[in-house]
């Protein structure tokens, strides 16, 4: 199918709708938001003179819908800018416009006469060819496309995303016996190369693959706390990190939701399904009752949980009263807590019997049992369900991962002793001899599928590091990094020590790195897949080191990290730096001098030293300095100070970017650095680029002399920094820090407009940074940082 999607509409402006428009604007897609016309003005209106006929009435609802945009939290836009990307309008004045569209994304309310009656106008006002889609959460795609004309018909699937759109990995593609084949298939790809989504195909039944078990399981978990008296709180210190779900567990999870929303999806299936699934699916008359009192969650300001002053207080679902927030303590789950990996954590709890150990067995094997039930109905394969749960519900593993990790016959041989009964699929893989859903050999992954076992099928672009490394072992290794043979002529650096936090052996890595590339490769990629790219340097290390009075120590390994950093920016082969999630201090520090950054959507860039009472010492000050005058159009006269003060105010004020269209604003990023939308194809998109950038005949960066404000400048940028302290707003050991990044900045005692060698610099940078970090103040941030995890202003 040769379909390019350059224009959408979004028909709802919900805050499903604006978030699924805000989206597709991220992605560089100008989108149409339509809703209905208002029947009547407010007071401010009529006090206008306005009038149910001015275009301004008749948009009046996406126009205010598609403002929110801007407060909401989480951001849904990448960049506020993205919303010129997004048009008001109205389902009567502007539905000629989809003439212009290819593809139209239903997100009306969830009725399915209000959408019949959407489809019936869209059919007559579609292109021919155009996609149409409904986001429906629950009602059956079959039933909306009644009565409507062929092509529709051929055109129409359902393109379920999960809320927030920006944030939420899954997009569930759901098609009808009238879909084209080639417009599901195209729908797929699209899914996750363009929309950045993790595609699973779902079958048309009541809320389709993640809602249906993910409800199902909240439920059952609901129903057991009842069953077994346990308390709100207790539940959710078990059910959250304890088993690779969410931090926000079941109870803050149904706050942050909303009573009301999830009570809508549980009763869609509720009144489709029948006997014991249908008891499941039966709202708790305590749930009925905080409906009716409007506890809908953290919207309304309480729920589950009420915050009073400080403290979080816990709802009794018996007396409807709140109380303090308790958790549960066992031995199983303090067991579970020495253990690593989630599969670990798990066997200790679900069999040991305790209290903990006996709710999370009755919930998690109910959930088990019920997933495997529904195979063939809801979703074609286990690998569907799985990704559906990890990908809609962030867990980290799916259900029939989660069954493997606890031991498939040993659980099955308690189930069965409990009465209950397995799936006959199940217990017929085991009598054939397999004991596990899914089967790893040779570094590839198979799941068992209709008796046999069949190849987990991935995107040839969702590069899988720990398969690389099974599969061709690594070139050189140490406690910090690893250098992996990424084919094709490209080597990747892989950081793997705690949090990715840099020290002497990563940067003992670097250097062997850039000489191993330069000798036997066309490039580098700097990349990995852990839970953020790189949180910074070794904290503690420095602390230790610094209390043991080794300055000269701390020197040492700054001047090794300036000098592999200078080795990455000069190297004679390209150096692709792969960023996503925190990218923060020493992270942000290893992409400034590469010679080009591929970084993920959802990457949180920023020089954030400040925080722990330093400045930026990998050279950090000078490369985000340079990298503002590299990006400087030619021949055109600039104000140097008026770069200095920006660079200035980015690192002192420790302003870390909310998304990689943020960081290129900041500069954290050039124009022609990469941003990827799908996070799974990051390695892949670097390597592609250390590929383009050899093919192009790379030439290395040449050392240039860099022009400074100096001395004028330096007084310059105080001025700023003077008036914060005088008005209470920064303390005086913050502005004893911003005087040391200041003189960094302006180059020091030099003339305006001198230009001084990049080494000048990391000199001016390092002293500073010995200066600090030898200071108490400083020292009391950096332990501060350490055990309580957020910053102190002393």
């Amino acid at each position: 199918m040769n379909q390019l999607i350059k224009k959408a509409a979004v028909l709802g402006s919900g805050v499903m709708g604006t978030g699924i428009a805000a989206h597709l604007a991220n992605i560089g897609i100008p989108t149409l938001l339509l809703d209905i016309v208002p029947h009547e003005l407010t007071k401010e209106e009529e006090a206008k003179g306005l009038t149910l006929a001015d275009k301004q009435i008749r948009n009046r609802i996406s126009a205010a819908n598609l403002h929110k945009l801007l407060k909401q939290k989480p951001a849904p836009l990448a960049v506020k800018k993205n919303i010129a990307l997004i048009e008001a309008g109205n389902l009567e004045d502007d539905l000629i416009k989809l003439k212009d569209v290819d593809w139209v994304i239903e997100v009306v309310v969830e009725n399915l006469n209000v959408k019949r009656q959407v489809f019936e106008k869209v059919d007559q006002y579609r292109k021919p060819g155009s996609i149409i889609s409904s986001n429906t959460s629950g009602i059956s795609v079959e039933a909306m496309v009644e009565g409507r004309t062929d092509d529709f018909k051929k055109h129409f699937l359902g393109t379920h995303f999960f809320n927030p759109p920006r944030y939420l990995k899954l997009l569930e593609v759901i098609p009808t016996q009238y879909t084209a084949p080639e417009v599901l298939s195209f729908m797929k790809t699209f899914g996750e190369d363009v929309l950045g989504k993790g595609v699973v195909e779902a079958k048309d039944t009541p809320n389709f693959i993640a809602n249906r078990i993910g409800t199902y399981g909240l439920l059952v978990t609901v129903q057991e706390m009842l069953k077994g008296g346990y308390s709100v709180g207790e539940v959710d210190s078990i059910t959250g990190p304890l088993i690779g779900r969410a931090k926000s567990a079941t109870f803050r999870t149904l706050d942050v939701v909303g009573l009301d929303t999830f009570y809508h999806v549980a009763n869609n299936v509720y009144e489709k399904v029948e006997g014991k699934e249908k008891e499941v699916f039966a709202v708790p008359e305590f749930m009925k009752k905080m409906l009716d009192n409007g506890w809908f969650g953290s919207k309304s300001g309480q729920g589950f949980f009420l915050k009073k002053g400080k403290d979080i207080l816990e709802l009794d679902p018996v007396t409807l009263e709140y109380g303090p927030r308790k958790k549960l303590s066992t031995p199983s789950v303090e067991l579970s807590k020495q253990e690593k990996g989630t599969a670990n954590k798990m066997k200790a709890l679900v069999y040991s019997g305790d209290r903990a150990g006996l709710f999370l067995w009755n919930t998690l094997s109910a959930s088990l049992v019920y997933s495997a039930l529904l195979l063939g109905e809801i979703a074609e394969t286990i690998v569907d369900i799985d990704r559906a749960m990890k990908w809609g519900f962030g867990w980290d593993m799916g259900p029939f991962e989660v069954w493997d990790a606890i031991g498939v016959e040993k659980s099955v041989k308690k189930l069965t002793e409990a009465g209950v009964e397995v799936p006959g699929w199940v217990t017929e893989m085991l009598e054939k001899g397999n004991s596990s859903f899914y089967l790893e050999e040779n570094g590839e992954l198979f799941f068992y599928h209709n008796g046999q076992y069949r190849l987990v099928e991935n995107n040839p672009k969702a590069i899988d590091l720990k398969k690389i490394k099974k599969q061709k072992g690594v070139i050189k290794k140490n406690s910090g990094a690893s250098l992996i043979d990424l084919g094709d002529g490209v080597a990747l650096l892989e950081f793997h020590s705690p949090n990715n936090a840099i020290g002497l052996d990563i940067v003992q890595m670097i250097n062997f790195a850039v000489d191993e590339v330069e000798k036997n490769y066309k490039g580098l990629v700097i990349g990995n897949q852990g839970k953020n790219f790189c949180v910074g340097a070794n904290l503690a290390m420095m602390l230790m080191e610094v209390q043991d009075d080794n300055i000269y120590e701390l020197d040492m390994i700054v001047r090794h990290l300036h000098n592999a950093l200078l080795k990455v920016k000069y190297s004679s082969k390209p150096v692709v730096a792969a960023p996503f999630g925190m990218t923060l201090g020493g992270g942000a520090e290893v992409c400034l001098p590469t010679a080009h950054i591929q970084a993920s959507a959802e990457t949180y860039m920023g020089l954030v030293e400040v925080g722990v009472g330093l400045l930026p010492g990998g050279g950090g000050n000078k490369e985000l300095y340079m990298k503002h005058l590299e990006n400087l159009p030619n021949g055109v006269p600039f104000d140097l100070q008026n770069v200095a003060n920006k660079v200035f105010e980015t690192i002192a004020m420790a302003k870390v970017s909310t998304s990689a269209e943020e960081a290129r604003e900041n500069n954290f990023l050039d124009a022609s650095d990469g941003i990827s939308v799908n996070s799974d194809h990051l390695i892949h998109d670097a390597k592609q680029a250390v590929l383009s950038l050899h093919e192009q005949g790379y030439k290395p960066k040449v050392r240039r002399k860099v022009p400074v404000v100096g001395e004028t400048g330096y007084a310059t940028l105080l001025l700023g920094a003077e008036a914060m302290r005088l008005s209470g707003y920064i303390s005086e050991h913050d502005l004893k820090i911003a005087k040391k990044i200041a003189y960094v900045i302006a180059g020091g005692k030099v003339p305006f407009g001198t230009e001084v060698d990049e080494q000048y610099l990391l000199d001016l940078e390092r002293e500073a940074f010995l200066s600090l970090i030898a200071e108490p103040k400083s020292q009391q941030r950096m332990q501060h940082m350490l055990v309580k995890g957020k910053p102190l202003r002393n």
